[in-house]
C-alpha cells in the first residue's frame, strides 16, 4: 500500500498488475496507478492463489512480494518459474530447505531473487559502508545489528497485520524471526559473500514472558489470543563467526518495552561506529577517548544520497533509495546490489537461531549458499553511479 507509491515515482517503471485477496485493497492500489497517469492495472483478487495467474502474464519483468511470511517462499518460487525477477520483503523464507530451493531456482531459471532489505540503503549504513571499504576503520573485526522494536501493540491489533499471522510465529519458533535489518548492512560492511562468508551461528534467548503479560493487561477475556502459547524468546542474541574470524552480533526483540534500535555498529583496528544515537571514533582523528560527530563525515555519502538528497517515502528515504536503485538495475540490465545468495544468508538465522537455542547455544554451521563463489570479488551495494 505504501511501496507502490515509490515504484510509481521511478521513471521507466510501469505497474501492470496488482494482487490481494482483499479486493478493496487491490483496487485502492490500482487507483494509485491510474492517479499517477498510467493505464489501469489488472486486478487479481480471486482468492489466496490468484497471484499464480499474475505471475503467468507475459508482460511482467519483476514481481514484488509483500505478504505474511509463510507466503514469501511459494510466491517467490512461482514468480521465478514463470520467468520473472522477484523481490521479497523480509524474511525471504522460514526454513533452510526453502532457502536452498530459492538459490537453486534462481540459478536454474536465471532470474534474480532478492531480499528487499531497505536498511542497506539507509544514509548512515551507506556512509559507513563506503568508509569501511576505503579503509577508515582499518582491518574489520566486529559488527552488530538488530531489530529491537516494540511491536506488542501492533501484534495484538486485529487490523494492522490483518489478523494474527505475525504474532503466531511467536508460538512456533524460539529464535530470531527478523534478522535481515541488522544482518544485511553489517554483512555488506564485511563483504560477506564477496570475499568473506558467514560460517557459523550460536544463539541464546531469554524466557518468553512479555507477550503473555501484555495480553493479560490489554486483551479482553475471550479474545482468540488467549488460546496461544508463546515460545519465542523476548530477546534473542546471536553471534555469527565469519570465515575470516570476524564476529557479528545479532539481536531480536519485538516483545518487550524499549526504544527502537537496529544497533548498527562496526569496529576495526582503526576505530568504531555506533548508531542509535550515531557516533564515531577513528584514529588518528580522535585520540581523546571521546565520541566524535558522525555528521563531519558527510563527504563519504553514497552517490545515491548525493543525487537524491531529500527522497520521498518512509523510513527516512531508504525505501525509495532501494526501489530506485533496483529499478535502475532492472532497466539497465545491471547485476543487482544483492542477490539470492545474500537473501539466503541474511535469512538463515531464522531457522538456525531456533535450533541453536534449543541446543542451549550450540554453534551451528551456516550453509555456503554460494558454493565457494564467496571467495571471488564481485559488486555490491557500494556501487558506482552508472552511465545512463
Amino acid at each position: 500500500g505504501s511501496m507502490i507509491d515509490l515504484f510509481l515515482a521511478v521513471p521507466g517503471v510501469q505497474v501492470k498488475a496488482v494482487c490481494d485477496p482483499v479486493r478493496d485493497k487491490a483496487e485502492r492500489a490500482a487507483a494509485k496507478v491510474t492517479a499517477a497517469g498510467q493505464p489501469a492495472p489488472t486486478v487479481y483478487a480471486k482468492g489466496e492463489d490468484d497471484y499464480e495467474n499474475l505471475c503467468k502474464r507475459g508482460d511482467l519483468d519483476f514481481v514484488y512480494v509483500a505478504t505474511p511470511w509463510e507466503l514469501h517462499f511459494p510466491m517467490a518460487k512461482t514468480a521465478m518459474l514463470n520467468g520473472k525477477h522477484v523481490g521479497v520483503e523480509c524474511p525471504i523464507a522460514m526454513r533452510l530447505d526453502e532457502l536452498w530451493q530459492l538459490v537453486d531456482l534462481s540459478e536454474r531459471t536465471r532470474r534474480h531473487c532478492m531480499q528487499l532489505e531497505n536498511c542497506c540503503y539507509g544514509r548512515n549504513e551507506m556512509r559507513v559502508l563506503r568508509m569501511a571499504h576505503a579503509g577508515l576503520f582499518g582491518d574489520l573485526l566486529h559488527g552488530a545489528g538488530a531489530y529491537n522494536h516494540d511491536l506488542r501493540e501492533l501484534m495484538f491489533d486485529p487490523d494492522y497485520y490483518e489478523g494474527p499471522w505475525r504474532r503466531l510465529w511467536h508460538t512456533r519458533l524460539r529464535g530470531d524471526l527478523y534478522p535481515n535489518h541488522g544482518f544485511g548492512p553489517v554483512a555488506n560492511y564485511m563483504d560477506v559473500n564477496r570475499g568473506d562468508r558467514a560460517s557459523s551461528i550460536s544463539s541464546i534467548g531469554t524466557p518468553a514472558l512479555s507477550l503473555a503479560e501484555y495480553r493479560k493487561e490489554h486483551m479482553p477475556a475471550g479474545d482468540p489470543s488467549w488460546k496461544e502459547s508463546y515460545i519465542g524468546a523476548d530477546r534473542t542474541i546471536s553471534l555469527v563467526q565469519t570465515a575470516k574470524g570476524r564476529v557479528i552480533r545479532l539481536e531480536h526483540d519485538v516483545s518487550s518495552p524499549h526504544p527502537y534500535s537496529r544497533i548498527n555498529s562496526l569496529g576495526g583496528t582503526r576505530g568504531v561506529f555506533e548508531d542509535y544515537p550515531e557516533r564515531i571514533y577513528l584514529e588518528p582523528t580522535n585520540t581523546n577517548h571521546q565520541w566524535d560527530d558522525f555528521k563531519k563525515y558527510a563527504e563519504w555519502d553514497h552517490w545515491l544520497w548525493k543525487e537524491h538528497a531529500n527522497p520521498p517515502g518512509g523510513h527516512g528515504g531508504m525505501d525509495y533509495m532501494m526501489v530506485f536503485r533496483l529499478m535502475q538495475c532492472m532497466r539497465l540490465g545491471l547485476v543487482p546490489d544483492f542477490d539470492v545468495y545474500d537473501a539466503a544468508t541474511w535469512t538463515a538465522p531464522v531457522p538456525l537461531s531456533h535450533l541453536s537455542i534449543k541446543a542451549k547455544g550450540a554453534p551451528l554451521p551456516i550453509p555456503d549458499f554460494t558454493r565457494g563463489e564467496w571467495k571471488k570479488t564481485r559488486s555490491g551495494v557500494d556501487s558506482e553511479k552508472p552511465a545512463e
